[in-house]
């Protein structure tokens, strides 16, 4: 059914109601005129009936930080680790097992997971699986659990998400999905102005949607210059979690995928559940440790340089804001 893929509940731009010959119209105008016909008033109740109903409490796929029914998203520069996180979230979901220090839980069990990859070559994203796999004692109940399209091994790709017209192809593939990975925006998304607000309408739409039909999204995006996941904050509005990635300020390219993990939204859970930390894959196992930083001009220069601010370092390291601003400022060890 088409309409202006943004909102349902919209007339059509420039149109009026108008009466249709069944016999005669095009299958667009009927299919218009049954939307019509079926719409109804946006309805209310009385708060006590809506204290009284009985709702599902809220559970997680991934605990603590990926709700069912949950949307989220982690973004970092190029190259941080962004797939392998993805990718160990998803094998986590479907074997019900558990990813560097989260867990499912144990009601939680197995559930379906559909991975959208719009970026990796298909023997890389090949690669990066078989090691999960093999690093891992766990396996879901049948192969259909992790189920992957790659736009690597399609001939025309995967369809733009930002779409509207184009949402309706990836009905069938998510249709028993519990959990959608969409990795990441700026390849599955490619009609998507990113730093403007509007742009982003048709994906929250698209996201709110899998919500309603209870499914969770993880979706997977690029770091900005600041530190920030890129483009219009606007994108994070509706979001539970949104977790950032970053280089530790002493990271050296031959050690690989190393980096820290950040919590900048967090709905739902707090203290010790949302602290940051770091780690590193050392052959098919990731390490984790606390986050360890010096306070020498190199580092605190690092720092700022991913988009730190001068709270945020002192905070990090310990030394007062205006020690900080004067050893960052003056250039002074």
């Amino acid at each position: 059914m088409r309409n202006n893929g943004l909102d349902p509940f919209a007339p059509l731009p420039g149109k009026r109601p108008a009466i249709v010959d069944i016999y005669t119209a095009s299958h667009d105008a009927l299919d218009m005129l049954g939307m019509q016909i079926d719409r109804k008033q946006v309805n209310a109740i009385n708060y006590d009936d809506f204290l009284e109903q009985k709702l599902q409490p809220r559970q997680t796929l991934l605990a603590p930080w990926l709700p069912k029914r949950g949307l989220a998203m982690i973004h970092a520069p190029r190259g941080i680790g962004k797939t392998h996180i993805a990718l160990g979230t998803a094998w986590a979901v479907a074997t019900g097992s558990g990813f560097l220090r989260w867990k499912v839980p144990e009601d939680v069990g197995t559930h379906r997971v559909l991975l959208l990859d719009g970026e990796m070559p298909g023997v890389v994203l090949q690669e990066r699986l078989s090691r999960v796999v093999k690093a891992s004692s766990f396996s879901p109940p049948l192969p259909e659990y992790l189920r992957i399209a790659a736009a690597d091994l399609v001939r025309d790709g995967l369809p733009d998400l930002s779409n509207p017209d184009s949402q309706q192809f990836y009905a069938d593939i998510i249709a028993d999905a519990d959990l959608v990975i969409v990795d990441n925006l700026s390849t599955l998304c490619r009609g998507l102005k990113e730093n403007e607000a509007d742009s982003w309408t048709p994906v929250q739409t698209w996201l709110l949607a899998q919500r309603r039909a209870n499914k969770s999204v993880l979706v997977i995006h690029h770091g900005g210059k600041s530190g920030m996941q890129r483009g219009t904050s606007r994108k994070e509005d509706v979001l539970d979690t949104v977790i950032g990635l970053r280089k530790p300020p002493d990271y050296q390219a031959d050690q690989g995928a190393r980096f820290e993990v950040h919590f900048e939204k967090a709905r739902g859970f707090y203290g010790p559940e949302a602290e940051p930390f770091e780690v590193r894959l050392v052959g098919e196992l990731w390490q984790e440790s606390e986050i360890k930083t010096g306070d020498d001009l190199g580092t605190l220069n690092a720092l700022r340089e991913q988009g730190l601010s001068i709270r945020e370092i002192a905070e990090r390291t310990g030394l007062s804001k205006s020690t900080v601003q004067r050893r960052v400022e003056g250039g002074i060890e």
